[in-house]
């Protein structure tokens, strides 16, 4: 049987399947791993309650955990409190920027927000330049973004704060 810092350690190299470089925990989206009397119990939070990859991704810690001998385990997703950018590990948003992604920049916004007709202007994920023009409010998936840098003329997603 896992203990649940072992577990931990194994879901570490579970990748998320939408951003291979990164894994399920690098995203912040398991909550809690806990030793039962017959294996493993995993909370996870999806990016968004209308995420396509959720069933792949307790598929994923399922199999990962059950072939390291977690015994039985169960995934339980909790939409509450709301998964948050803020939940991305630091070397999480590396990774996204050397995969072609802008991260999120700064904390998520809270409570009422202006609303801006000007977009922001974000650093290119491959070149740093900040003369970037956003393409698309939505990228590969509803929370990332399509932009394109001027500079180098590479389209680029960004992971949108939330």
């Amino acid at each position: 049987m896992l203990t649940e810092a072992r577990a931990w350690e194994v879901l570490e190299a579970v990748p998320d399947p939408e951003i291979p470089v990164i894994s399920v925990t690098e995203l912040g989206i398991v909550r809690e791993v806990v030793a039962t009397a017959t294996g493993l119990r995993v909370v996870v939070t999806p990016t968004y309650s209308g995420c396509p990859a959720t069933e792949v991704i307790a598929q994923s810690i399922r199999d990962a955990l059950v072939a390291a001998g977690g015994g039985d385990v169960t995934v339980e997703t909790r939409l509450a409190p709301a998964w948050t950018t803020d939940w991305i590990t630091e070397p999480a948003k590396e990774k996204l920027r050397a995969y072609g992604i802008a991260p999120p920049g700064g904390d998520a916004p809270v409570g009422p927000q202006p609303i801006r007709f000007v977009p922001k202007k974000l650093a290119c994920p491959r070149c740093g330049s900040t003369d970037s023009v956003r393409l698309s409010e939505f990228g590969s998936t509803a929370c990332k973004a399509l932009y394109r840098c001027r500079s180098c003329l590479e389209p680029f997603e960004y992971f949108k704060p939330i």
